[in-house]
Formats: C-alpha cells, structure tokens, sequence
C-alpha cells in the first residue's frame, strides 16, 4: 500500500458566527453571552448549500454559535445536534468586554501600554465579571482540542461554529504561525474556513508534524 492509501482526510468546516446585534458599534464581545443577529437569510442559504452531510457538528457554549448553527439548519444543513466545546470559545477580554479599540486605545496606563507592546502575549486587565486571557492562550487551548478532535473523529466532517479569535488559532495551528502572526488574520462573520488533518503520511506541501499533517484549504470562502 503506498502513503497516499494511508491517509486519513478528517475535514474541519469552521464558520464564524453571525455578526452580533448591535455589531456597527464594533464592541469586543468576547465571553459575554450576547445574542446573534441573524436575519441575513441569503448568506446562510448559500453557506448551508456547501456544508458536508453525515458530519460532526460543534459549537462553543457562547449562544451566538448556537443561534447560527439554528439558521444554518433552518436554511437546509442537514441537523445535527451538536456537542459544546467551550475551548473553541472567543478570547476573554476581561475589563475590556464591551469596549472599542478605539477606547481601548485612548486609555493612557502601563498595562494598557504593556498590551500594545505585545498584544499577542500580554492578558487585557481582569473583571470582577469577566476573565482575561492573552491570544497566545487561546491559541494553546484551540490547537490542543483540534488535535485532541481531530484523532477522535478521524476522517469525518467536523462542522465547527465558532469565533474569529478560535478561528484564527485554528489556522495558526495548521500553518505552523506564531500568535502574534495569526492576529493579522481577518475571519468574517459566517464565512467558511476549511482546514484538513492528514493523517498515517503526508503528500505534497503539507507540513508534517507529529500526528498528522495540516492543509489550509480557504479562508474566509463565502
């Protein structure tokens, strides 16, 4: 048997939730549970067109992933109940939920100075309501559960609704990019991000790596 007969094809289908009510004030949401407006029919009757059937489907324990899993099903993807996943969830931006970049950037601290300086690195400031995380962490948390995923769900579909920053570490994972580097990734709302696991060999410009090997099929496909 050659290595091309080996391979095990496990396709990951990300979709970035629908935008957020309210989403033209360009708040970071973050882990607040906020709803989805998902009123825009058109674009889940042609994302629901090219999703697989007889697939894994995922959300994160953030309602707006569900509430768009619900649209998608309701524009013709075949249903599947999904499973929560909170390691898929959006970064936590601690004192900074809800908040603008631009406010953001008009606080005048050393630990919103700090973040700027490496803002892939450094945690926005705590809450008493909400926890904070750096980006780096998210990218930890994501790649070890899409590895961990991944092998358990060997050579299927995996319907994953999720957020632009789980999103974003997802890719990052698969190409072998730093944190920092990821950030320059744009991950639109209910837009399609393919990526697959290869694994038992490896095939023309795959990165391999223990476990397995990654293709980046799109981003960002709508």
């Amino acid at each position: 048997m050659n290595t091309a007969e080996k391979m095990i094809v496990t396709r990951w289908w990300w979709v970035r939730h629908a935008p957020v009510v309210d989403a033209k004030s360009a708040k970071l949401s973050g882990q607040m549970d906020i709803d989805a407006d998902v009123s825009d029919t058109a674009s889940f009757a042609s994302l629901a067109a090219r999703l697989p059937s007889g697939g894994v489907w995922i959300t994160s324990h953030l309602k707006r992933t569900r509430q768009t899993a619900e649209a998608l099903w309701a524009a013709g993807a075949e249903r599947v109940e999904p499973f929560v996943e909170r390691d898929f969830a959006e970064q936590a931006f601690g004192a900074w939920t809800q908040m603008t970049w631009a406010e953001i950037g008009a606080l005048d601290d050393a630990e919103t100075q700090a973040f700027w300086d490496a803002p892939a690195t450094i945690a926005p400031p705590p809450s008493a309501d909400f926890s904070t995380e750096s980006f780096a962490e998210v990218c930890i948390r994501v790649a070890r559960r899409l590895e961990e995923l991944s092998e358990a769900h060997s050579g299927r579909d995996i319907v994953c609704v999720a957020h632009a920053g789980s999103i974003r570490a997802a890719v990052a994972h698969a190409l072998g990019l730093s944190a920092e580097q990821a950030l320059a990734l744009d991950v639109k709302n209910t837009a399609l991000t393919r990526l697959d696991h290869i694994g038992n060999g490896s095939g023309g410009g795959l990165r391999v790596k223990r476990g397995g090997s990654w293709r980046v099929v799109g981003l960002n496909m709508i």
